[in-house]
């Protein structure tokens, strides 16, 4: 049975009347009644009564009325829910973030926008080391990546930088230092430096090292946290030192101290990364906004 039988007999059934429905449908009525007396033969058994002036369902016409109702409403709501989808309007998308990228401003701000922008997207977040992250897009585990600069190049992944951060130094409460805004990490050579394991962020990880042999030294790695995040609680107490992104000075810590570091070169940049190929509207959505020219965070 085709569906247009169903849309044909719901018009007539609701207007009573065939002329009134044929103009409701944009057909002539001798059609429509042709269409109906064919569903009529089909179902095997009439479903309206013609009257002078009009017609009206019979027992078997009211019962296929109601059920032919709930499936063209079925039907249409099918049919929305996929031209949804294929807009990228509804679903889900799976959001990875490499350690501390979350506390960015501008990341924030560009999740804001994609959650006012599509309502019904439900973001479903998780954050891991670098490594697994490009896993995970890689094995479609998540659809796109926040991640930290500099990391290894991939003719897989499309990646766009989206903002470029300075390094600080962050030191004990009462460190000698803790005056100085603009600290030499040379002054630094004889303390330990706390960092997270190379595992989690090997690109951000050796350009920390690489700065401190621009200073002059070879740095002497003191304990090991898991993040970036937990290392600042280990400065505060009394562990040693770290480097980390400005963004994370939003990490109200007692006992710690931020300073700028005397080292241009020191950066890190994050960046969204996705499949080069990938076609979901949802991904593309997201990639859309940060395409835009969003207020400096």
């Amino acid at each position: 049975m085709e569906l247009r039988y169903l849309r044909y007999f719901a018009a007539v059934a609701s207007a009573r009347h065939f002329t009134r429905a044929a103009e409701k449908l944009g057909i002539s009525q001798p059609p429509l009644s042709q269409q109906i007396q064919k569903l009529e033969r089909e179902i095997g058994a009439p479903l309206l009564r013609r009257l002078a002036r009009g017609v009206e369902l019979t027992d078997a016409g009211k019962a296929f009325y109601a059920d032919a109702c709930h499936i063209l409403t079925l039907t249409d709501e099918a049919i929305e829910r996929a031209k949804s989808i294929a807009r990228g309007e509804t679903g889900k998308l799976r959001v990875g973030f490499a350690s501390s990228t979350a506390f960015q401003p501008l990341v924030l701000q560009l999740l804001h926008a994609y959650r006012d922008q599509y309502p019904e997207v439900i973001l479903s977040p998780s954050e891991e080391t670098m490594p697994v992250l490009m896993n995970d897009l890689h094995n479609e585990h998540i659809d796109v990546a926040f991640i930290r600069q500099p990391c290894g190049a991939s003719n897989e992944f499309t990646c766009k930088v989206l903002v470029e951060e300075d390094m600080l130094v962050v030191l004990p409460h009462n460190h000698p230092l803790q005056d100085c805004p603009v600290i030499n990490l040379q002054a630094l050579q004889h303390e330990k430096l706390i960092i997270f394991p190379r595992e989690v962020g090997p690109g951000l990880f050796d350009a920390i090292i690489s700065a401190c042999y621009r200073a002059g030294f070879q740095p002497t790695l003191g304990q090991q946290s898991p993040q970036m995040v937990s290392a600042i609680g280990m400065v505060a107490a009394g562990f040693g030192f770290t480097l980390v992104p400005r963004s994370l000075t939003a990490i109200q810590a007692n006992n710690v101290t931020y300073h700028e570091i005397d080292d241009s070169l020191l950066k890190t940049k994050i960046t969204l990364a996705w499949r080069r190929h990938e076609r979901s509207a949802t991904v593309l959505n997201m990639v859309n906004i940060t395409r835009r020219d969003p207020p400096n965070p």
